[in-house]
């Protein structure tokens, strides 16, 4: 089974400084139909203007995710972290018994990033911040994961939950295939170009709600790069 989800059919908000489209219900935006897909709790898209972005604020039993698709993300939390996030790479925050922070774009253009939040396995426990570098070239062709909540994902960025977070580059004609284990979930959204998942049509940042599906394959129309969460 796979819902698509279109771009311009998702909720969203636009701040003046930000542009954000919802996938799942967030802040004013409320779906009853769209609150969660497993444990899978929130998947913004977000157009952050230079110079402006969130300022601190509090985080507490979440798993966050974020995906710079366009520019770069500056964070600082309370722990003392502060780093810089560029396109195609990833920072991951376990918010555990509670962190606030802060993410600016610094840059001279507009950042646009994906931003994820999965539930934990557990409540409570240390918050944390990581980010790391994932070059596009090391997922020419395929599915290459960046951040994990499986042991067995060694080079990717750990996050405490049942879940993955994986992405391809494809060129035009190209296929990527990622096994999906029985009774999980994945939600997949093509950051750029056009693709076909398992013969069903998107477009760059719809959405797609996948379930009941053994092998999930992307065939690339055009030049694209796609992003999958496998949850549980």
């Amino acid at each position: 089974m796979i819902e698509r989800r279109p771009f311009d059919q998702l909720g969203g908000a636009h701040h003046g400084w930000l542009n954000a489209k919802h996938h799942f219900s967030f802040a004013e935006y409320y779906d009853p139909e769209r609150m969660s897909w497993g444990n899978l709790r929130v998947w913004n898209d977000d157009e952050i203007d230079p110079g402006t972005g969130f300022p601190p604020h509090p985080h507490r039993e979440m798993e966050i995710i974020t995906y710079v698709r366009q520019g770069a993300i500056t964070h600082q939390d309370s722990l003392g972290n502060k780093g810089r996030t560029e396109a195609g790479d990833v920072q991951v925050m376990s918010a555990g018994s509670g962190i606030v922070h802060s993410e600016y774009n610094l840059e001279k253009d507009v950042t646009r990033i994906f931003q994820i939040w999965i539930l934990p396995t557990q409540r409570g426990g240390t918050p944390s911040w990581g980010a790391k570098p994932f070059p596009k070239g090391d997922r020419a062709g395929r599915f290459v994961t960046l951040a994990s909540g499986f042991e067995s994902d060694e080079d990717a960025l750990r996050i405490r939950a049942d879940g993955r977070l994986v992405a391809a580059t494809l060129k035009a004609g190209q296929s990527a295939e990622y096994p999906l284990g029985a009774d999980r979930r994945a939600y997949l959204v093509p950051a750029t170009g056009k693709v076909e998942v398992n013969g069903v049509p998107l477009a760059a940042r719809d959405g797609a709600a996948i379930a009941e599906e053994a092998m999930v394959k992307v065939t690339a129309l055009e030049d694209s790069e796609v992003i999958l969460v496998d949850v549980a």
